[in-house]
């Protein structure tokens, strides 16, 4: 009589997990929508109103992290880096990006923009319509942003 593996058994084993690491008994987290109160993006960081919701950090060895940040009309970061990167998913309203030395770019609804490593940039609502995103980034050496001057009139005008 031949035997055979369920299949994704045989992926576990062959990625060097047991049966038991394979199916971990840890508990799915759900942090409740108003369980964390709401935030205002600090001054020195940001111009303008901006609110931050349902900031999330993962428990080591994961090192992702991010929430959800609301820009009114005019409102922006400054300029900053991430020493993994960042992803920003637009959901709802009229943004600006702009990577160092580029032009301005605008993002919408269901636009993804991937930051790179490094990569000087900011990003924030149009002059005349707010804007929200889910920002996403990892941490490394318990960093995941490095702020650096705001962005000017001149520069958000482009």
């Amino acid at each position: 009589m031949k035997m055979t593996v369920p299949a994704v058994t045989a992926i576990a084993l062959s990625l060097g997990m047991t049966a038991a690491s394979a199916s971990d008994t840890a508990p799915v987290q759900v942090t409740r929508v108003g369980a964390q109160p709401s935030s205002a993006g600090g001054e020195q960081n940001f111009t303008g109103s901006v609110r931050v919701d349902s900031r999330f950090q993962a428990s080591a060895p994961a090192r992702v992290g991010g929430g959800v940040v609301t820009f009114e009309p005019g409102a922006r970061t400054a300029w900053h880096t991430h020493p993994l990167g960042q992803t920003l998913i637009v959901t709802s309203g009229v943004g600006r990006v702009q990577k160092w030395g580029d032009a301005v770019q605008e993002i919408r609804p269901g636009d993804v923009v991937w930051i790179p490593p490094g990569v000087k940039h900011w990003h924030g609502a149009s002059s005349t319509v707010g804007m929200s995103h889910v920002a996403i980034s990892e941490s490394l050496d318990g960093k995941s942003v490095d702020w650096l001057e705001k962005v000017s009139k001149e520069q958000y005008g482009q």
